[in-house]
């Protein structure tokens, strides 16, 4: 029970994380988050545990925190700013590729104990780094795109922006991850598992992601109340917009 128990800490801790960020620093809190998840997930999802009865790789509560976070953006200021995050997280992840690979070409001291883990960890192929960003930046744009549809159509139907924010969070962050995990999956893995593995791997990771994705929408009503109560005053959001 340790791992899980670790893994249901760390989505509360980071799920609490983004509204601490959001109640103190704002939306600049939630784009230094993001950062910093996005970063870090791309080590975390090097290790490999068993929890829940499920061989998996960690990192997927760091990257499940991105969404939430391109959610509560999207609802509190729209749907720039939430692309903004992304974005930023791109940027993030290219500049971390680079520094890291630049790390594995310096010549270490005799003394030295760690070069050689360093060597273990940030020695990703060419290939892993390429899918890992492009995925990054189309799932979560199609997480924004998705959004910003479903906001639309709820509101044309009910007349109503605040209603059905469960829907378009959960739907549209539930179809993302879909794509996130196939595209990943194939993208790394195709040519190196039989395909059953392949689809095997596909349905254990979708299955942490829908998890994640649920577990994110109370704390997503909470960001809006916090919103709500703190920025009272700031110009109402451009609702479901193109």
């Amino acid at each position: 029970m340790r791992n899980e128990l670790l893994l249901i800490a760390s989505l509360l801790l980071l799920f609490g994380g983004v509204l601490l960020a959001f109640r103190f620093f704002g939306k600049t809190g939630l784009y230094c988050f993001s950062v910093l998840a996005t970063v870090t997930a791309n080590i975390e999802v090097l290790l490999l545990v068993d929890a829940f009865g499920l061989e998996q790789t960690l990192g997927n509560i760091l990257f499940a925190s991105t969404f939430l976070i391109t959610d509560i953006l999207s609802e509190c200021y729209g749907k720039k700013e939430a692309q903004k995050a992304v974005w930023l997280g791109i940027a993030a992840v290219v500049f971390f590729l680079v520094i890291s690979q630049l790390w594995l070409w310096y010549i270490p001291s005799e003394n030295d104990q760690v070069a050689s883990s360093f060597r273990v960890i940030f020695s990703q192929t060419p290939r892993t780094m390429l899918v890992s960003l492009a995925v990054y930046a189309v799932c979560q744009q199609l997480d924004v795109w998705l959004y910003h549809a479903l906001w639309r159509l709820t509101q044309r139907r009910c007349g109503d922006s605040r209603r059905f924010l469960w829907l378009r969070n959960n739907a549209a962050t539930l179809i993302s991850q879909l794509a996130n995990t196939v595209l990943f999956t194939l993208g790394c893995f195709v040519g190196v598992y039989p395909p059953q593995t392949l689809w095997s791997i596909i349905i254990s990771s979708y299955v942490i992601f829908i998890v994640t994705s649920l577990a994110d929408t109370p704390f997503l009503y909470l960001a809006r109340r916090i919103h709500a109560r703190r920025f009272a005053a700031s110009p109402a959001p451009p609702q479901g917009d193109a």
